[in-house]
């Protein structure tokens, strides 16, 4: 009992650290804690431990599971969530080697994100009705989406005082409450200017409130709301792609790289930690350019 509160203990340590350090939200950590009780619980049936696991009970644990219909994917998740806890214990000094140094599982592909192409885009943008208020709202929230690259919590969450239109830059608060200023465009910021001017005050009944696209009572618009709105503009523009808030954000960055923009500076837009995230974006660039080319090239 005693060595099984202390992994316990180790286990909440870790995720304390997780989001401490990193500002891991509760969704990351729920999705940590479960990989790691799921595998101290499969070392215990198959009597090892987790600070000392037999070298073969992960191997042959992943391979069941693939043998039960989990995709790879899903055991790199796994796998990358238990290397994770392992290389802390070694920071902290609780181990003297990692016992999973020598576990590999095959490469995973990485899945091509849904984008949508320029004209696309285009037609979804011009797709609500600027002549009401809440297609003006609606107007600008795509033009900030797209223009910004945002994650859709950070575009429902902007507040009013979170544009500067002076400055043509728009502050954003992203994954672990990490800030970061994100040029608005001028298209986004004319579109942005015009909602300020003529539509959020249509919506609100008070104003004074801090949400810069105000959805029911002048609350923050949820997610969900969101969704269903561009659902909507998407069917009035005649795309029956798979689409979602997220596949501005990946159109955004797609096609920045299609006209030349540097990945680091792509990078630091989105507002990714690390470069290894972004890069799936010139994979999607390379297919687009792999299409382009059969279609129109003679010998395609």
């Amino acid at each position: 009992m005693a060595e099984s509160d202390d992994e316990n203990g180790l286990i909440e340590a870790y995720l304390d650290a997780l989001w401490l350090e990193r500002g891991a939200s509760e969704h990351t950590l729920s999705g940590y804690r479960r990989d790691l009780e799921a595998w101290r619980s499969h070392a215990d049936e198959c009597g090892s431990r987790l600070l000392s696991p037999d070298p073969e009970v992960l191997p042959r644990w992943l391979e069941a599971r693939r043998a039960a219909g989990y995709q790879l994917r899903s055991n790199a998740r796994l796998l990358s969530s238990l290397r994770g806890f392992y290389r802390w214990l070694l920071e902290q000094g609780r181990l003297d080697s990692d016992p999973l140094s020598e576990v590999r599982l095959p490469p995973v592909r990485a899945n091509l994100p849904d984008t949508l192409d320029e004209p696309e885009v285009e037609r979804l943008l011009i797709a609500p009705d600027a002549d009401t208020a809440l297609g003006l709202r609606d107007r600008a929230m795509l033009e900030v989406l797209y223009g910004c690259g945002l994650r859709v919590s950070e575009l429902i969450g902007l507040r009013l005082d979170s544009v500067n239109l002076r400055q043509g830059v728009v502050r954003v608060v992203g994954k672990g409450d990490k800030e970061r200023l994100v040029p608005l465009g001028e298209e986004a910021q004319a579109w942005v200017e015009r909602y300020l001017r003529a539509g959020r005050s249509e919506l609100m009944t008070d104003i004074r409130q801090p949400p810069l696209f105000p959805g029911r009572g002048d609350a923050f618009m949820t997610r969900q709301t969101f969704w269903y709105r561009i659902k909507h503009y998407a069917r009035l523009a005649g795309i029956d792609k798979p689409l979602s808030p997220h596949t501005l954000r990946h159109a955004f960055a797609t096609h920045l790289l299609n006209h030349g923009a540097n990945l680091r500076v792509v990078q630091m837009l989105l507002g990714h930690s690390d470069l290894s995230t972004t890069q799936i974006y010139t994979h999607v660039a390379q297919a687009r350019l792999e299409t382009l080319h059969a279609e129109h090239h003679p010998r395609g």
